[in-house]
């Protein structure tokens, strides 16, 4: 068309504007009418072809307003040189002092920007051209002065609690910068639509009713981000589901929106009450407080009353193929698919009141979806009671049906997913347009992945079955409440997620990337004790007080201003068997004959006098002599102790599984079961902590000194105390 109107010969600035115009106009409808205006010489500059894509882009339907469109693309306007030169001068005199006093170091940009501003349609190149004049007209040449570097301002120092690192991966190797998963997420902000400006997000479909129901839809909302977390209630929250709880959670807050905890209970043969609990309470350890707590089962009604709808348009029909018929993405099309509208309504008013077996019929929809699946089912035949409507059901409807009405219904603005669900885009676009209701737009991100482990409800399933585990919670998982009982803080989880960082890639991460975060978090959180988990008993024959002695130990040796507590210090002391030996190797620095120690926060330095050993050769205790630090030679090291101990019992933690990917047949031929780890839980029975944590209750963390951090597990009682080891205080060069 362009060429036609043109001639043989096209100038390159028209050619580069019609270029870009066909790169960059999503909706190929509208191409014909900007070509036209290009051609004419009508729009001629880069600003005015943003201008009209940008006009296209919000009036989506036929026919556009000509007049309107050429007032907001500029069309016609001369802007004259005198117009350019006299909004200058204006500007120029406004800063004039300014300019003065900085001289050529002061910002021309402003200049520019506000010159601009006056004259939205004049020639940027042409302002800037009058600016340099009439800045050299008032200034004069450039000096020795105004060609020195300008000093750049020191940035302001951000506390470490402000802004968290996100990893950047490339090339296998995890990179990190300071962006904070607040800030990605109002970054994710200027690649998504703007509420009610769903039409200009590639792919959606615009009807002839679509700006009415935005209109309906802002109306409602206001404006608002609206998001949702939607998990089925069929088992625990693992770390995957963290990264969706932080993303559709985040992403509102971060915007100032709301997010909505709806539970997708369309299967009532897998939900139960526990599952309903304990998502509700992982979503709020997290941090995040739900708009409203929501289900799928609450519009039970009003899907129902849409599918009939569906039906009398055309749109559906009741089938009677058998499950494994539709399988696949090649079955055989349905012979029912053309029955005759009425037949579907009574059909499927037969399937409501049990008239038909389950499987013997479902209700399907007229599409075919993305990945090529034709006519995906909207409700199948189920005879089980439902968790929260009782038996009023005996028809239940499906995901691919569910979802997308229920965002309609709820006025989500951004329905973030997995990018599994990316095949499902076009049938959610399509069902909320074949009903005439409002519909919100799908973003689909990258899923998150833990190596040495498995996240499948089946599998975990199995793995409590066989006794491998102990439950959804048992340590070794990494379900949230696993992490948790284990004593992963919140914090921790969020961090790791912010480092993951905001990616449309699926990320598959080392564990030890969240243990990293979760010594980060504990550091600053855990207060300090004593334990011991090998004892070995240590009789301090001179003994300088007639009675048990009162040391103060930091809670945070950083930081004495956080407090301390008070460890009793007596006779008879336990230390670490491993803190021990009879014969001195070339670097061992602890305790050995001829060889003093220094015991943590007593302030006294312990001699071994003589070794007791039991009938096996077995060492069991020490006499040792102490003098006061201040006097001893320095020893070389310093060693924990415990006196007076509570006795408790610590349960280890390695990996589950031998592999990183325990699910890979080619990996792990045997099953995930073949691969696990005989040694992933170790309990020591008998170990010794110091009296100060007599009162921690389950979930209470430490960092037991020179061991690493621990966790009160649940199992706790009066009787004894249970620890589990969250992470040691060093990452294992091994496991990197």
């Amino acid at each position: 068309q362009a060429r036609s109107a043109l001639g043989p010969a096209l100038d390159k600035g028209t050619g580069m504007l019609l270029y870009n115009a066909a790169a960059r106009l999503r909706d190929p409808k509208h191409l014909g009418f900007l070509v036209g205006y290009i051609a004419r010489k009508e729009i001629l500059t880069d600003l005015q072809l943003n201008a009209a894509l940008e006009y296209v882009r919000s009036h989506p339907l036929e026919p556009l307003d000509v007049a309107d469109f050429e007032q907001a693309c500029g069309v016609g306007v001369c802007v004259t040189p005198e117009q350019i030169e006299e909004a200058v001068e204006a500007v120029i005199g406004e800063h004039r002092a300014e300019l003065l006093a900085q001289r050529y170091h002061f910002n021309m940009g402003l200049l520019m920007g506000e010159a601009r501003s006056r004259l939205r349609w004049a020639d940027g190149k042409t302002i800037k051209n009058e600016v340099d004049l009439q800045v050299l007209h008032l200034l004069g040449p450039k000096t020795e002065a105004d060609l020195e570097k300008k000093p750049k301002a020191a940035k302001a120092r951000t506390a470490p609690a402000e802004k968290q690192k996100v990893a950047v991966v490339e090339n296998g190797e995890v990179g990190t910068e300071t962006r904070s998963l607040l800030e990605q997420l109002r970054g994710e902000a200027l690649k998504f639509h703007k509420p009610g400006e769903n039409y200009k997000t590639e792919g959606y479909v615009v009807t002839p009713n679509t700006m009415a129901l935005l209109k309906q839809h802002l109306a409602i909302t206001g404006g608002q981000v609206r998001t949702r977390f939607p998990p089925e209630p069929n088992g625990i929250l693992h770390i995957g589901h963290a990264k969706a709880i932080n993303f559709n959670f985040g992403y509102a807050k971060a915007n100032g929106g709301v997010c909505f905890l709806r539970y997708d209970d369309t299967n009532p043969e897998k939900e139960e009450e526990k599952y309903f609990t304990a998502i509700r309470e992982m979503v709020e350890w997290l941090g995040y407080q739900p708009y409203a707590v929501t289900h799928a089962s609450d519009y039970f009604d009003q899907l129902y009353t849409w599918a009939l709808e569906l039906i009398r348009r055309g749109q559906a029909y009741v089938c009677h193929q058998k499950v494994e018929e539709i399988k696949g993405h090649n079955p055989p099309p349905s012979p029912w698919r053309d029955r005759p509208t009425e037949e579907s309504l009574l059909l499927f008013e037969d399937m409501r009141k049990g008239k038909f077996g389950e499987g013997e019929a479902t209700l399907r929809m007229k599409l075919v979806m993305e990945d090529g699946k034709m006519d995906p089912v909207a409700y199948r035949v189920k005879f089980t009671p439902h968790h929260r409507t009782g038996d009023k059901w005996c028809i239940y409807p499906t995901y691919d049906y569910t979802h997308c009405l229920c965002d309609s219904i709820e006025h989500i603005t951004h329905s973030l997913c997995t990018k599994e669900f990316q095949a499902r885009r076009s049938s959610y676009f399509w069902l909320c347009n074949a009903l005439d209701v409002y519909c919100p737009v799908q973003w689909e991100y990258g899923r998150l992945n833990l190596l040495y482990t498995v996240v499948s409800k089946r599998k975990i399933i199995r793995l409590v079955e066989t006794g491998a585990v102990r439950d959804w919670d048992d340590p070794r998982l990494f379900t949230l409440t696993a992490l948790r009982r284990r004593g992963f803080p919140p914090e921790a989880i969020n961090n790791f997620c912010a480092r993951v960082g905001v990616t449309v890639a699926q990320a598959t991460m080392e564990p030890h990337l969240l243990e990293a975060c979760a010594r980060e978090v504990l550091n600053e959180q855990a207060p300090r004790a004593m334990a011991v988990l090998e004892p070995l008993k240590v009789t301090i024959t001179n003994f300088p007080a007639p009675k048990a002695l009162e040391v103060l130990v930091p809670n945070f040796p950083a930081d004495e201003s956080r407090g301390f507590h008070k460890v009793p210090f007596q006779p008879t002391v336990y230390i670490e068997e491993t803190d021990f030996r009879e014969e001195v190797d070339k670097g061992y620095k602890r305790l050995a004959p001829g060889q003093p120690v220094g015991l943590r926060h007593a302030g006294y330095v312990i001699t071994v006098q003589n070794i007791i050993k039991d009938a096996s050769g077995r060492v069991i205790e020490l006499e040792v002599t102490c003098t006061k630090s201040d006097v001893a030679e320095k020893p070389k090291a310093f060693i924990h102790w415990v006196s007076e101990p509570l006795a408790c019992e610590v349960r280890l933690y390695e990996r589950l599984f031998l592999h990183k990917n325990p699910e890979d047949p080619v990996e792990v031929p045997g099953g995930f079961l073949s691969d696990l780890n005989p040694d992933s839980l170790r309990v020591i029975p008998n170990a010794l902590v110091d009296s100060s944590i007599l009162s921690a209750r389950p979930f209470d963390k430490f960092q037991f000194e020179r061991l690493g951090y621990f966790s009160v597990d649940p199992d706790s009682g009066e009787g004894k105390m249970v620890f589990n080891r969250t992470v040691t205080l060093k990452e294992d060069p091994g496991k990197a």
